[in-house]
């Protein structure tokens, strides 16, 4: 698996990606499918605001995931906290590759100086739940049926990962 950074050529694969988490999970809480012009807009604002996304790509060549961060929280207090999104493609899932693409992005923050990565995990998510486990995220809280999908009520869990010990901003 190579990790690289996402491309206008990778975009039809992302939008794939995408919108089936929108049509088949709650790892996004979004309901209409984008097309690829939408997803293009996207990489574009992401990479205009300095934040990367990364594809992990398969050795025939296909994206199979993708992740990014970008800041939490609007207000200038918390420009040290960044959020994560990873998704990967339904045929590569449990291969290892959310975990390279989520080692990766640790290590982008943490060379940005950040100090702490949040995510925000559908609570009945386990797949993921174990994966920001596994990588030393702490559960900090969970806010009961604050997002809805396919006719129920969700609860968002927030995980947070420090990324350093310095005392100070």
């Amino acid at each position: 698996m190579m990790l690289r950074d996402a491309c206008p050529a990778d975009i039809p694969r992302i939008t794939s990606i995408y919108n089936h988490a929108v049509l088949h999970t709650t790892a996004i809480w979004n309901e209409t499918v984008v097309d690829e012009a939408n997803r293009l807009a996207w990489l574009r604002e992401r990479q205009q605001a300095g934040y990367q996304v990364l594809v992990a790509v398969s050795p025939e060549g296909a994206v199979a995931g993708y992740a990014t961060f970008g800041p939490w929280r609007a207000w200038d207090g918390y420009r040290h906290t960044v959020e994560h999104s990873v998704y990967v493609h339904p045929e590569a899932q449990r291969q290892g590759v959310g975990l390279t693409l989520m080692k990766a992005l640790i290590q982008q923050a943490r060379a940005q100086g950040k100090h702490v990565m949040v995510a925000g995990i559908d609570a009945e998510n386990a797949g993921s739940v174990a994966l920001h486990q596994q990588l030393g995220f702490e559960a900090t809280g969970v806010m009961k049926e604050v997002g809805c999908k396919f006719g129920r009520w969700l609860d968002l869990t927030f995980f947070c990962l420090k990324l350093d010990a310095r005392p100070g901003p």
